[in-house]
């Protein structure tokens, strides 16, 4: 379940349809370090959650505490929110997650998730030491994985892993591994495009990266707090 996102298709209660807020869905997304974040149109829930013998189970699951703006909202959390504290139990119907509690019953669809590869990925936000700083105006920074190697734009310079002799990288769950260092072409850019090029570089220099992919956007992180925020 980990790294995955489910949006409700449909939610019964007590054997009957039960409507939810208009414009509003029930969503479920399991991150990759074992939490839950669940929302239901309003106030954002949390907590650690685990999946064994069949039962979804929710430690101290908190809650934002934000004034709902529509009528219905709050009731709508308070529902929730209980449905995840009572321990409902899970199953997979296809590609569909059913969460049943004591008198209600949310299918769920999975989100669709971009791929890892074969697409590019733009450069939104640069992470130092958990603060994420934003992009300078006008400088596009890119990430391609492709065919075992890894191949960047920086705005001005480019490179790639992929040189002769190279070993392809390796992806093992949330974590890529490449034995072959960046090289890339190095003219004089100005101070913005240098900035992106060099999180580029920082964020690859150490051989291994973890990602989490959250439909179409993705974090790379490296083992010193180096790392990219980055959108399809």
């Amino acid at each position: 379940m980990q790294g995955k996102v489910f949006t409700s298709t449909s939610v019964t209660e007590q054997g009957q349809p039960r409507t939810l807020v208009a414009g509003t869905k029930v969503e479920l997304r399991f991150t990759a370090d074992g939490r839950l974040l669940a929302n239901a149109g309003c106030n954002q829930m949390q907590g650690p959650v685990t999946l064994d013998d069949g039962k979804l189970t929710v430690t101290d699951l908190s809650t934002t505490d934000m004034a709902c703006p529509a009528q219905g909202l709050q009731e709508q959390d308070e529902w929730l929110s209980k449905l995840l504290n009572g321990k409902p139990s899970w199953r997979l119907d296809g590609p569909n997650l059913v969460l049943t509690g004591a008198n209600a019953e949310i299918v769920l669809a999975p989100e669709p998730q971009a791929p890892l590869e074969g697409v590019t990925w733009t450069v939104e936000g640069i992470i130092t030491k958990d603060v994420v700083s934003s992009v300078p105006d006008g400088v596009t920074g890119t990430i391609s994985f492709k065919n075992g190697f890894i191949y960047v734009q920086g705005g001005c310079n480019s490179g790639s892993t992929d040189v002769t002799g190279a070993e392809k990288y390796e992806v093992d769950g949330q974590k890529i591994t490449f034995g072959s260092s960046l090289t890339t072409t190095a003219m004089m850019c100005d101070a913005d495009k240098m900035k992106v090029e060099g999180a580029i570089a920082d964020t690859l220099e150490l051989g291994e990266v973890t990602f989490e992919i959250d439909r179409d956007t993705m974090t790379l992180m490296n083992a010193e707090g180096s790392g990219l925020k980055l959108r399809t």
